[in-house]
């Protein structure tokens, strides 16, 4: 049997935070800074290419950058704050506008002519294709 210790004040720390939703004194100026952001990454691997997704949600195309850098893939951006309507303000605020760079070195068997990169829905997907010496192949075997 386990040994359990029990906090029976630890589902206070967050209470502050419920009434502070809808405060007039919250921290109005958090969607104004803007700070750094990693965006989730995942990293596939396939037969033929590397498949690099990153989760990028409401971003722009104009506001995402993809470059390869002595063998190092490069993303960057900034995610933007929206303006509210004339009249309206923000009362709580989680979303924040901010820079984001991430950089993968990219293995010898890499072929860095043929990246392509696609944006949809939220999701950045780059695929970078294998050198042709990289990709498995059958090896015939010949009987003497």
């Amino acid at each position: 049997m386990e040994i359990v210790r029990w906090e029976p004040f630890a589902g206070f720390g967050n209470l502050r935070s419920v009434f502070d939703l809808f405060d007039e004194r919250s921290d109005r100026t958090a969607r104004a800074s803007v700070s750094k952001w990693h965006p989730a990454v995942d990293v596939l691997e396939s037969k033929d290419a590397y498949l690099v997704r990153a989760e990028l949600p409401g971003m722009k195309k104009e506001d995402i950058k993809v470059e390869v850098k002595d063998g190092t893939l490069v993303l960057s951006g900034e995610s933007k704050s929206e303006k509210p309507a004339e009249g309206v303000e923000y009362r709580h605020v989680e979303r924040v506008a901010a820079k984001f760079w991430r950089s993968f070195s990219l293995p010898e068997t890499a072929k860095q002519e043929g990246i392509e990169a696609t944006y949809k829905d939220g999701i950045l997907e780059i695929r970078v294709p294998k050198a042709e010496q990289a990709k498995p192949r059958q090896i015939e075997v010949s009987v003497h």
